[in-house]
This record gives C-alpha cells, sequence and structure tokens, in this order.
C-alpha cells in the first residue's frame, strides 16, 4: 500500500512539473480568479418604521401647574378710636354697618353713651384674593422687594444717609449701656397718632397683609407688642411746648411733676422714639422749633434713638413745620420719615375733609390691593414700618 502511494504522488508531481504535454498546449486554459466573499451588514432598526400612510402619535402636554387665584371672604374686626364730634351713627356711617352691628360686637347696650378716645371693635368683612399652588409646582423666583411707594423712592422718603446710620449706631449702643429694650419703640405724638391710627394694626396678622413688603415682617417680630400699646406720650390737642409741662402727663401711671415725654420712656424702656407733631402747633414756628430740639435731644441723651416724621396737613397754613422737622433731623443726625413727600400722592394728601386727621380707604392694610396705596394711614403706615 505504501509503494502504491509513494508512485501515484510521483505520478502527481511529474505531471505537474512537465514542460507541457501536447493536450495541455492544445487546450487553452481560462484563469479565473478566486472571489472573496464580503458579507453583508444588516442593521436591526430599533424601532419599527412608521408607515407613510400612518398618522403621527398624539402627545400629551404636561401638566403646567399654574397656580389658581381664589377669592375667599373673612370677617374681622378693626379698632376705632371715638373721636370729638363723632357718634356711632357716623361711624356706622363712615364703615357703611349698622348702629346694631356695632352695639353686638362690642357689647354695647346704649348707642348713645360713648366718650372720646374710647375704642370700639368695627365688624368688617374683607375679601381677599389668594393663590393655591398644586402639588409638585416649582418654587417661585424671589422678587426683590419695592424701591419706592406710589411712585416716590424709598430713599426719599426714608431720609438715612451714612453719617446719620453711624450716629444712631452710637445712640443705640448707649441705650443698651442703660439696658434699653431692643425690642420695644414709642411715640411721642397728638390724636393723629393714638392707637390704632399710627402703626396699630402690625400687632395683628388679620389686619395687614404685606404682599410684596413682606421683607418688613422681621420688624414687625422685633418690635411685636409696641404696635397696638396706649403710651403716656400719645394725646389729644398735644403741642410741642406742652412735651415738658406735667400738666399732660397721667395722672394714673405718671410720677409727681414728670412730663409726658419721661414718663413714657421709665414705663416703655424704648429703643426708638417716632416724634410725630405739629399738627397743632401753629402761629409760633420759633416755639415750635425749640421744644422738638428739646424733645430730641431727651431722646439722645437717654439712649433712645428719635425718628422725626413729617405731616400731611398745613394746618399751619403753609408747610412751616415740616421744614423746621426737617432741619431738626438733619442738624441732629437723626432719621427723617418724610411722610409729607408721599403724601402728595395720594387723594386730599391722605386727609379727611378739612382736617389734620387721615382718612382710613380700606380698612385692614392690605398690601396686595390697589386701592390701599390711597388710603393715607395705611400708607403712613407702612413708609414707618420701613
Amino acid at each position: 500500500m505504501k509503494n502504491f502511494l509513494l508512485i501515484f504522488f510521483i505520478l502527481i508531481l511529474t505531471a505537474c512539473g512537465a514542460g507541457g504535454s501536447s493536450e495541455t498546449e492544445e487546450v487553452e486554459a481560462t484563469a479565473v480568479a478566486p472571489t472573496a466573499t464580503v458579507p453583508t451588514l444588516v442593521l436591526e432598526p430599533t424601532e419599527t418604521p412608521i408607515p407613510t400612510d400612518t398618522p403621527p402619535p398624539t402627545v400629551t402636554p404636561l401638566p403646567t401647574n399654574t397656580p389658581e387665584p381664589v377669592i375667599v371672604e373673612e370677617d374681622i374686626t378693626i379698632p376705632h378710636v371715638i373721636e370729638s364730634g363723632e357718634t356711632l351713627y357716623t361711624v356706622a356711617e363712615i364703615y357703611e354697618i349698622t348702629v346694631d352691628d356695632i352695639l353686638a360686637v362690642n357689647n354695647l347696650d346704649d348707642a348713645n353713651v360713648i366718650d372720646v378716645g374710647q375704642v370700639i371693635q368695627i365688624p368688617q368683612t374683607i375679601t381677599k384674593t389668594i393663590t393655591i399652588l398644586p402639588e409638585n409646582a416649582p418654587t417661585p423666583t424671589p422678587v426683590p422687594p419695592p424701591t419706592a411707594v406710589n411712585g416716590i423712592p424709598i430713599n426719599d422718603i426714608i431720609v438715612l444717609p451714612d453719617n446719620v446710620a453711624a450716629n444712631i449706631q452710637q445712640i443705640y449702643a448707649n441705650g443698651q449701656e442703660l439696658e434699653r429694650d431692643p425690642h420695644a419703640f414709642s411715640i411721642l405724638g397728638d390724636s393723629t397718632s393714638l392707637n390704632p391710627h399710627f402703626l396699630g394694626r402690625f400687632d395683628d396678622p388679620a389686619l395687614y397683609d404685606l404682599g410684596d413688603y413682606a421683607y418688613l415682617q422681621p420688624a414687625i417680630d422685633q418690635f411685636a407688642g409696641s404696635f397696638e400699646r396706649y403710651g403716656v406720650a400719645v394725646k389729644h390737642g398735644l403741642h410741642a411746648w406742652s412735651i415738658f409741662d406735667p400738666f399732660w402727663a397721667s395722672e394714673k401711671w405718671c410720677e409727681a411733676n414728670e412730663d409726658v415725654l419721661a414718663c413714657e420712656i421709665r414705663l416703655q424702656n424704648p429703643a426708638v422714639l417716632f416724634i410725630r407733631l405739629g399738627s397743632n402747633d401753629a402761629g409760633a414756628p420759633s416755639g415750635f422749633d425749640y421744644n422738638l430740639r428739646q424733645a430730641a435731644e431727651f431722646a439722645i441723651d437717654n439712649g433712645v434713638i428719635p425718628v422725626i416724621v413729617t405731616k400731611a396737613d398745613r394746618f399751619e397754613g403753609d408747610n412751616t413745620n415740616n421744614e423746621i422737622l426737617r432741619q431738626i433731623a438733619l442738624d441732629y443726625e437723626i432719621p427723617l420719615l418724610d411722610f409729607d413727600v408721599v403724601a402728595e400722592t395720594l387723594p386730599n394728601r391722605g386727609l379727611k375733609l378739612n382736617d389734620v386727621h387721615m382718612e382710613e380707604l380700606v380698612g385692614p392694610h392690605d398690601f396686595t390691593q390697589e386701592a390701599v396705596f390711597q388710603s393715607g394711614h395705611a400708607v403712613h403706615d407702612l413708609v414707618a414700618l420701613m
């Protein structure tokens, strides 16, 4: 077997290596180059193609989380101080309610028995627009605080330049050595400042909504309790010249020969004092200037920051008293609350007709409503809070 395979292998080599036989020369061989097979790349589709005659799928939009405004009503009461010449019938007309409503809320039996200075509660129904945010609503972008009130730049209303800021810091430091209460303020004023006419509503959350001025809430928190307090340095008919007259001091609360300002500082121990006078001081500008300067000096000497407040009325016939107040603030480097300039934006300067008292056009101080910015008391309180 091995010999046979060897012979077969030799015969094959001989046939391949010969110069060519007659058969090889007679037959022309056709050479065919080998063809490589290239595999075809088939891409598997990731999605099923949509036939051209099939409409595209409907896309359902996601919820927009749009806030929904809701109007709600709330029953509240607001304080009212009976002024000279007022009756429950005239008060009822002012607030568009009945005398019976007032009697019921205040547990009064006789509508004819009221006193000047008496505080009564007025029932009111207020309408508020609140915004309900849907679940998973995005957090709203903070809105920067307003820079003006009724178009008047705040810096023109609250006059507090750098030198004044430095000075009141020193007054405050002196007051802390005297253990003044940093959470208390007082008011030196006449009937235009009686509670609740000046700042009184900020101790009751139901009586105000700061709206865009919510950045002022820490001030309310800081001085909680001072807003609705009835101080002994606020009196009907108080003049500048009666500040230091013991006759005007409360016999119940003040000591013998103690004036209203000394008595108030002793009782309240404030860090800040609003000086809001001038409506009763007509015809004696030099006396008004002298006594107001004495009041400012007394406060400073006792570690209490005096804040000078201008008025809306022109009871003295011109604007003399406000000019005096501005000069005192400038000379003593103390804060000036120049309400006079923003009063220009209010109907009748925010006053009742032919009066020195301001008009209350809107009961609660709801600063989300445009109408409140035409109300004398509300705007007065807003800038004072600033």
